[in-house]
């Protein structure tokens, strides 16, 4: 992958300081969305971190995941999963709880989403504590398929939520060093 993709985006990321509480600097991604060039350059990013990686579906969580996913999956050719919130898929679904800051929440796959032994990509805007993404990994798995990468558009390191994906492969495009 080109090492500049990270930090070419950084420049289309608007940091947000005392948001959503004081000492938080938050990062914005619609500044990205909103400017064709850097939109082109995320979905580039991501797509270079998956040469060489065989795959056969792309899970995209709800709902910055979907944003990144679906050109994903259209460059390649593959098919898109969405991984939504508890209540929102109208079919059958498996479902994983998960911890948030205060409380838990729930998401979603069809249980016909993924079939036994198929390589599953799974993408999201933003890595934090890793809740999310690792209860859409659970759900891959349950339905008997494998988690062959896991691609961020952002990692806030300080937060840790690598190390609870450690059995993974996790790529993130920018990697700021705080919360």
């Amino acid at each position: 992958m080109d090492k500049d993709y990270g930090k070419k985006l950084e420049s289309y990321v608007r940091s947000i300081p005392d948001f959503p509480e004081e000492g938080i600097i938050f990062r914005d991604i619609t500044t990205v969305l909103q400017d064709a060039e850097g939109l082109k350059l995320a979905i580039d990013a991501m797509l270079a971190e998956l040469e060489g990686v065989d795959f056969d579906v792309v899970v995209g969580t709800e709902s910055r995941g979907f944003i990144f996913g679906v050109p994903i999956a259209y460059a390649l050719g593959k098919p898109f999963i969405p991984c939504r919130k508890k209540g929102k898929l109208p079919c059958e679904t498996v479902t994983a709880q998960y911890d948030l800051e205060y409380g838990t929440a729930a998401i979603e796959l069809h249980r016909d989403s993924i079939k036994e032994g198929q390589k599953a990509v799974l993408v999201d805007d933003l890595i934090a504590t890793g809740g999310t993404i690792e209860a859409c990994a659970s759900l891959v798995e349950q339905l008997g398929g494998t988690v062959e990468k896991i691609i961020f558009l952002m990692e806030l390191a300080g937060l840790r939520g690598r190390e609870r994906l450690k059995e993974y492969n996790v790529a993130s495009i920018i990697t700021y060093e705080g919360k």
